[in-house]
C-alpha cells in the first residue's frame, strides 16, 4: 500500500520569525482511509542543514482522520481585502459560491495571487505545498536547501490572511512517475516533457489521490489556464479547458493530458487575468514575494542543469558527430541522450549555427547540419500515440483544428486522421499541420484545440513520413561503423559561404508573410480572438529550453 507523508506548517512564537513547526504524518493513499492508530510516538526536535528547526510527531493517520485534526479555515467577510477593488479579477475564481478548495502554493507570484483570490471571492482555502526535491541525491550541488525560500515564502503568504498550509511529501511518487520516466525516454533518444507528467501524475494525480477524502470541492493552482464547469448537470457534463486571456502565458499545453475526471475538479483563478496583471496584483496585495522572479527550468531540478542531471543518472558515452549532408566527420559528443531534435545550443561546432537533425540510437551517432531551415527539409506530417481526450471521447470534427507541438503562443491549422494502433487497442493520429516545423521531437506532445477550448493531446511518435530531414547514404553508412577510430581526425570545418541562405535570410517573402498573419486576429467562435504568431519566431523561444543541455 502506497503511503504519503504530510507535513502541517505552523508558526512557533517562541522560536524566531523565519522558523516553522512541521507535524510530519504518513498518510495512506489507499481509497479506503485507514483507521487511525492511536499510538503517538514522542515529539523529536530535528535540527537539518537547514536553519529551520523542526518539531516532528511521527504518526500513522488516515487522511480522513486530518480533516478534524485542522482548524476551520477562515472565511473571509468581505471581497475587498485590500485597499481596492478585486471584484473584476474574480471571474474565474467562481465567486458567490461558498467552496472549499485546496490551493496548490509554491511560494511563487502566480500560485499566492491565485490564492489571495480564492480567499477574496470568499472561499474557504487549505494551502498544500508540494516538496519533491531530491536534495539527498544531489547534496553535492547544493550549497543550500533548495525548497526552503519556496516553503518560506508560501508561509508569509498564508499568515498574511490566515491560511492552514500543509506540506505534502512526493519525493518516492515524482520518481517512480515522471523522472524514472524522463530517465527511460531520453535512453531511448526520444524528448518527454516532464511539466506535462508533474500536471497530470502528481499535482492533479498522486496528490488528488491524497486529500481525496478530505472532501475539497475544488483543487486550484496558479495555472495560467481556464476551465468552464456545466452548471446545468455538474455531475454527468464534461468540464471545458480554455485559453486563458494572456496568450503567450497561457499554459493549456502542460495541461492537456488530463483525465476527464482530473480537470472536473479544477479551478485557475488567473485564466481570466494576463501576467501584467498579477504582477499588479501582487503588489496592490502586498504578498512578501511581490518582487520574486518566475521560476524557470524543470521543478525538481533547481538550480542543477538539466545535463548534469542527465550525466549523473544515464552516464556519459562518447559518440561521433557526422554531418547530414555531406557525411563528414565533424567531432564528438557525450551521448546522444545529452541532444534533441532542432537543438542548435552545446554543439561547440564552428561555422554555424548548425542544428541536430537526426540521431542513430543504436551506434550512437548525432546528425547536424546548417541546412535545418531549407525549404525542401519539410517535416509537416507525423503521428501521435498515448491520445487523452479532455471529454473523454475523440472529437466529432477532425479537420480544421488547431495544433501546439510545444509550449508557446503559437499554432498550427491541421487535419487529423485516426487509425487503430499497431498490435494495441490504442488509436494514433495522423497529424498533418499546415505549414513545416522543424523542431517536432519523438516524446514530446501535440496538443489540439478547436476555437478556444483544448481538446486532448498526444505524444509524437518517431514514425515520420518520407519527408523528413535527409540523410545522406554516406553518413548512414560512416554511422555503422564498427570501429570508428578509423575515420581519424575530425574534418577542418569550413566557414558557411555567403552565398548559403542563413536561416534569418531564408525564404523572406514566407517569413512576411507569418509577420502579416501574426498582425492578423483570427475570430474564432463564441467571439474569442486568438492571435497567429509565426512559428519560426518561437524557435528562439524553444533554444532557451535546449539551453539547459
Amino acid at each position: 500500500m502506497a503511503k504519503l507523508r504530510l507535513t502541517r506548517t505552523i508558526s512557533i512564537p517562541s522560536l524566531s520569525s523565519s522558523s516553522y513547526l512541521a507535524q510530519s504524518h504518513i498518510v495512506s493513499v489507499s481509497p479506503k482511509p485507514l483507521a487511525l492508530i492511536p499510538s503517538l510516538l514522542s515529539p523529536k526536535l530535528h535540527f537539518s542543514n537547514s536553519p529551520i528547526p523542526t518539531i516532528v510527531f511521527p504518526r500513522l493517520f488516515s487522511i480522513r482522520a486530518s480533516v478534524s485534526s485542522s482548524p476551520a479555515p477562515q472565511i473571509p467577510h468581505s471581497l475587498k481585502s485590500f485597499d481596492g477593488d478585486v471584484q473584476p479579477y474574480l471571474s474565474c475564481s467562481m465567486p458567490y459560491r461558498r467552496l472549499r478548495v485546496a490551493v496548490l502554493l509554491s511560494g511563487g507570484v502566480d500560485s499566492s495571487v491565485a490564492l489571495r483570490l480564492l480567499h477574496a471571492a470568499g472561499h474557504a482555502c487549505t494551502a498544500f505545498y508540494l516538496k519533491i526535491w531530491f536534495q539527498e541525491d544531489f547534496e553535492n550541488f547544493w550549497s543550500e536547501c533548495p525548497w526552503e525560500d519556496d516553503l518560506k515564502y508560501a508561509k508569509a503568504v498564508c499568515d498574511q490572511i490566515e491560511v492552514p498550509l500543509e506540506v505534502v511529501h512526493l519525493t518516492d511518487e515524482y520518481w517512480k512517475n515522471v523522472v524514472s520516466y524522463i530517465i527511460d525516454e531520453y535512453r531511448c533518444g526520444r524528448t518527454p516533457n516532464p511539466d506535462v507528467l508533474c500536471n497530470t501524475r502528481i499535482k492533479f494525480g498522486a496528490f488528488m489521490d491524497a486529500i481525496s477524502s478530505m472532501k475539497f470541492d475544488y483543487v486550484a493552482s496558479g495555472h495560467y489556464a481556464n476551465v468552464v464547469h456545466s452548471c446545468t448537470d455538474p455531475m454527468n457534463a464534461s468540464s471545458v479547458l480554455e485559453l486563458s486571456q494572456d496568450m503567450v502565458k497561457d499554459q493549456t499545453y502542460f495541461l492537456s493530458h488530463l483525465s476527464p475526471a482530473q480537470l472536473k475538479q479544477l479551478i485557475f483563478p488567473l485564466g481570466c487575468i494576463s501576467k501584467e496583471e498579477v504582477r499588479k496584483l501582487a503588489t496592490i496585495f502586498d504578498l512578501p514575494n511581490k518582487d520574486r522572479k518566475d521560476s524557470q527550468g524543470i521543478c525538481f531540478l533547481g538550480k542543477i542543469k538539466f545535463s548534469e542531471f542527465v550525466a549523473r543518472h544515464i552516464g556519459e558515452r562518447e559518440g561521433i558527430i557526422l554531418e547530414a549532408d555531406t557525411g563528414d566527420f565533424l567531432g564528438m559528443h557525450r551521448g546522444f541522450w545529452f541532444y534533441t531534435i532542432g537543438q542548435r545550443q552545446g554543439l561547440r561546432l564552428p561555422g554555424g549555427p548548425w542544428y541536430v537533425v537526426e540521431k542513430d540510437i543504436k551506434n550512437n551517432v548525432v546528425f547536424v547540419s546548417r541546412n535545418y531551415y531549407s525549404s525542401d527539409k519539410r517535416r509537416r506530417i507525423f503521428r501521435v500515440g498515448s491520445l487523452k481526450w479532455l471529454s473523454g471521447l475523440p472529437p466529432n470534427q477532425t479537420s480544421n483544428l488547431q495544433c501546439k507541438v510545444r509550449h508557446g503562443p503559437g499554432f498550427y491549422d491541421c487535419n487529423l486522421n485516426m487509425e487503430a494502433g499497431e498490435g494495441s487497442d490504442e488509436d494514433v493520429a495522423v497529424v498533418q499541420l499546415s505549414e513545416d516545423d522543424q523542431g517536432l521531437a519523438a516524446g514530446q506532445f501535440a496538443a489540439f484545440y478547436k476555437g478556444k477550448s483544448c481538446l486532448g493531446s498526444g505524444v509524437i511518435l518517431e514514425s515520420w513520413d518520407d519527408q523528413g530531414f535527409p540523410v545522406c547514404p554516406k553518413a548512414l553508412e560512416i554511422a555503422q561503423m564498427e570501429d570508428k577510430s578509423l575515420l581519424g581526425k575530425p574534418v577542418k570545418i569550413k566557414v558557411k559561404p555567403e552565398a548559403s541562405v542563413s536561416e534569418p535570410q531564408l525564404n523572406m517573402e514566407q517569413r512576411s508573410s507569418h509577420i502579416a498573419a501574426a498582425k492578423r486576429p483570427r475570430q474564432e467562435s463564441q467571439g474569442k480572438v486568438i492571435l497567429r504568431f509565426p512559428m519560426n519566431w518561437l524557435q528562439k523561444l524553444r533554444e532557451k529550453w535546449l539551453r539547459i543541455f
